[in-house]
């Protein structure tokens, strides 16, 4: 119960509420000192007139009205004469004197208050203004024991009172929070663990139905982000049956497109000129539609596996995917150059920076060698201390505006003729899961450069 948003709300409740009874119950205090004072001041003033109206009054009575005053002896100021009007013998001398004429709140708030905290009975003088000015002055003296008992016994009924206030309000509030704010609250929790059961079901998309306001707008928000999510789960869903089909036609027809690469191979042996002069074409041809249908059965498949991070020597990587690259380029005029220190190791999985710098390298070398120009291929890479960063960078014509524009979106960023734009997004993916990242820095008239970026700590770039 006490771990709830109603619990807390109603313990919170009573101690604000009690807080502010606290507060009230300061000045209230001294209020009740300051009339109980008054009080003994007119009872003074009733008792003085009993001797006014006759000079020749017995102790006896003189006893009984000062008694009844509760003070020890009255001093009455008429027409600047001070005059000692009853008196009896006090227990001990004057300790404080008290002029109630002119005394700011501030004062007897701090008077009462010092009143609590002193325990011991002391004789005081109280000086006050006579009621229908019948005088200038009124002074008695009188006991604090009595005060501070009738202090006591209010301040007591006042915070008995303040607690059974205390306990009606927090309950009242409370009953009136759990009806316009905890239900409302529990009815979206509701909503939402209905639509988490089942996000596809648009008819399980919260009704915004909230009176108070800002109940009313996180329902609205609520019904925003329920109906996004569950269009982009069913076109999620569309683009899964559409990839799956995608899937086995693109094997279906890598397997028709292997079996016509069979029989270019004799085509090409024709000696009919026209065979011979159509045959690369359509040998190349065929080779591209393999090789897209590769790609796509590639990226279709399950997620990369998480790299295995090892120390590796960059240098005999870059090494590997040069050799193979020029190889492939025999007969073109096509250089290959790296800038990497021998001894520099990087926190990589070797296979997966093999498959990306090769990719890098290869789409370097296809749009040199489909320019139809010479040109050169350059890797470098470099340290500092907090991360390996590796450039590949080439000569070739550049990447086409349109290429630059979805360079690592599958079937949208090809850089090249022909090209399914896989290549790109598999690397910066591959990369991304070592936490680093893959950049076109420049691309242009005087070539193309790709960098690398992969952090020497634990978190990503």
């Amino acid at each position: 119960m006490i771990n709830s948003l109603s619990g807390r709300l109603l313990v919170l409740t009573t101690i604000f509420v009690m807080l502010a009874e606290v507060l009230i119950f300061v000045p209230s205090i001294a209020r009740f000192r300051q009339d109980y004072l008054f009080n003994r001041l007119e009872r003074a003033q009733i008792a003085s007139l009993a001797l006014l109206a006759d000079d020749m009054i017995d102790n006896e009575l003189e006893e009984e009205l000062l008694q009844n005053a509760g003070v020890f002896n009255v001093v009455l100021r008429r027409d600047e004469v001070r005059q000692l009007v009853l008196a009896s013998k006090m227990p001990q001398p004057i300790a404080q004197t008290f002029d109630m004429r002119d005394a700011t709140a501030m004062v007897l708030i701090r008077d009462a208050i010092m009143r609590l905290v002193r325990p011991e009975n002391e004789v005081i003088r109280v000086i006050g203004a006579p009621v229908q000015q019948a005088g200038l002055l009124i002074e008695v003296t009188m006991e604090t024991a009595p005060l501070r008992m009738a202090m006591i016994d209010y301040g007591i009924r006042i915070l008995v009172l303040s607690a059974v206030i205390s306990v009606i309000t927090a309950f009242l509030l409370f009953l009136a929070m759990r009806a316009f704010l905890l239900k409302p609250i529990k009815g979206v929790v509701g909503h939402m663990q209905n639509y988490a059961a089942a996000p596809e079901d648009a008819r399980r998309i919260i009704k915004p139905s909230a009176g108070v306001t800002e109940l009313r707008e996180a329902e609205e928000a609520l019904k925003t982000l329920q109906t996004e999510l569950t269009q982009a789960l069913r076109q999620k869903d569309r683009l899964a049956q559409l990839g799956s089909a995608v899937s086995k036609i693109s094997h279906d027809l890598r397997n028709i497109l292997t079996s016509a690469q069979l029989f270019t191979d004799r085509i090409e042996a024709s000696e009919d000129p026209v065979v011979k002069r159509m045959a690369p074409k359509l040998v190349g041809s065929i080779t591209r539609a393999v090789h897209l249908c590769e790609s796509t059965l590639a990226f279709g498949k399950a997620e990369e596996p998480s790299p295995t991070l090892t120390m590796v020597r960059l240098a005999d990587v870059v090494e590997d995917v040069i050799d193979s690259e020029r190889l492939a380029s025999e007969g073109f005029d096509l250089s290959f150059s790296d800038d990497v220190p021998v001894n520099m190791l990087v926190r990589a999985d070797p296979e997966q920076m093999y498959r990306v710098l090769a990719n890098l390298v290869r789409n370097a070398r296809q749009a040199i060698v489909s320019s139809g120009t010479g040109g050169e291929i350059n890797v470098r890479a470099h340290e500092d201390d907090t991360a390996w960063w590796i450039d590949v960078s080439d000569t070739g014509p550049g990447l086409p505006a349109k290429a630059r524009e979805h360079l690592f979106t599958p079937f949208q960023g090809g850089a090249r003729k022909g090209g399914s734009g896989l290549g790109l997004a598999i690397s910066v993916e591959l990369i991304r899961g070592h936490g680093g990242t893959l950049e076109l820095l420049e691309s242009g008239p005087e070539g193309t450069r790709f960098c690398i970026c992969l952090p020497k700590g634990d978190g990503a770039v």
